[in-house]
């Protein structure tokens, strides 16, 4: 699987996802977040930790999420929430590891009043720090109008 993401003007981002054997699906615009889309630090964290049943994974294996449209025909929506309906809850459990790791990379507390423990081990910012730096270079470089191509199980 293949994600493009084309920064757009105003600090937002679209992505474009090209699937093997499933419907290609589109993002369209939405903000791309303080230092990179989103949808990216999951493609990067979730590499990093070896996380494939995901957000990106299931995307692989042909879930739809809200927001997402159909870029190709092929095997229908439904088809596509019926991968969600076997592996939501790994999707949903992938989320605060995402979130807490890309918390210890911006610097933001990852201990005390709100935050909750930690979903990762001790060791994960040094699996996911190094490769965040890169992906946010990565994505800095990438002009108005350009687009990074991140490629699910390869890139990370």
């Amino acid at each position: 699987m293949e994600m493009s993401f084309r920064k757009l003007p105003d600090n937002r981002h679209e992505i474009l996802v090209r699937r093997d054997k499933v419907p290609h699906v589109r993002l369209p615009a939405q903000s791309a977040g303080p230092s990179m889309p989103h949808d990216l630090v999951h493609a990067v964290v979730e590499t990093a930790l070896g996380v494939d049943d995901g957000f990106w994974g299931a995307t692989a294996r042909g879930a739809t999420f809200e927001g997402f449209e159909l870029v190709t025909t092929g095997r229908r929506r439904r088809s596509g929430m019926k991968v969600l309906r076997r592996g939501g809850d790994a999707v949903m459990d992938a989320e605060p590891r995402v979130a807490w790791a890309y918390r210890a990379w911006s610097g933001l507390p990852t201990e005390g009043r709100g935050v909750g423990s930690a979903p990762l081990d001790a060791e994960a910012p040094a699996r996911t720090g190094p490769r965040l730096d890169a992906a946010a270079k990565r994505w800095a470089a990438v002009p108005v109008g350009g687009e990074l191509v991140w490629r699910w199980g390869v890139d990370g």
